[in-house]
């Protein structure tokens, strides 16, 4: 199915047909992708005395409970209600789901003390002139084993704060990133890169979300994309999310 969109006094197409899906899937294994220290998801079949949910075991119809975290397990959604004290729900937040993006691949900086860092200059030198509302980093090395990653305890490659802040002024309001957060592992309660990008505690972007752990295989080239970012509705400052790419053309 092919639909047309106009964007910057420009008129692009689409094949809807042909989907990217840069979403991690969730599932109860060791092998499924984590963070934080959290444990694996779990899902198991509800049981209320002799009914148990699963068809395998004499039930009806298969009716599970599934035990996870956002922030934890897999690809996730975020408004700046993760960094609040008053709660605010992506729910609430993200009201539009298609935009045009942009696709760029940065390989992080190693600094003195280890640490592996996407720089606002690389930002910079990839976008050039035109900055997009959304835009999608894939870090190098971008091997497979980011969908069933364990990144606890790893200090994960992240976003310099002073990058978020220009994204911020610059008008990005959706930023998508294949690590586990935008900010460093430990950095004791900082989270400069956050607070950056949604300009808090000052002025609070709440039309601005940040989406984390995705995965772009690398068949997919940089460039611009029609992005479709849908999400659980969750009343809660993230979500599972599963954001959608299409390649678009003049």
């Amino acid at each position: 199915m092919n639909i047309t969109l106009q964007h910057d006094n420009e008129v692009w197409q689409a094949d809807l047909s042909k989907p990217i899906d840069i979403s991690i899937p969730m599932f109860a294994s060791q092998a499924s992708v984590r963070a934080w220290y959290v444990d694996p998801l779990e899902i198991e079949p509800v049981r209320m005395g002799d009914w148990v949910g699963a068809v395998s075991e004499g039930g009806s119809v298969n009716f599970n409970e599934i035990l996870f975290n956002p922030h934890g397990h897999g690809t996730h959604t975020e408004c700046y209600g993760h960094i609040s004290k008053q709660a605010v729900s992506i729910n609430q937040s993200l009201k539009q789901f298609a935009f045009v993006a942009k696709l760029i691949t940065i390989n992080p900086k190693v600094l003195e003390n280890g640490d592996q860092v996407v720089l606002l200059a690389q930002i910079k030198e990839q976008l050039g002139p035109n900055i997009p509302k959304a835009l999608i980093i894939r870090t190098t090395p971008n091997g497979i084993e980011k969908l069933v990653k364990n990144y606890s305890n790893t200090n994960p490659t992240y976003l310099h704060h002073q990058a978020a802040s220009w994204l911020s002024e610059q008008g990005v309001e959706q930023l998508l990133i294949d690590t586990p957060s935008v900010d460093r592992e430990e950095d004791g309660g900082a989270l400069l890169a956050h607070k950056a990008f949604w300009n808090y505690p000052e002025n609070p972007r709440s039309n601005a979300c940040i989406t984390e752990l995705v995965f772009v295989p690398n068949t997919v080239l940089d460039g611009v994309y029609l992005l479709h970012l849908s999400f659980a509705a969750f009343e809660n400052d993230a979500a599972p999310s599963k954001p959608i790419l299409y390649a678009i053309h003049r």
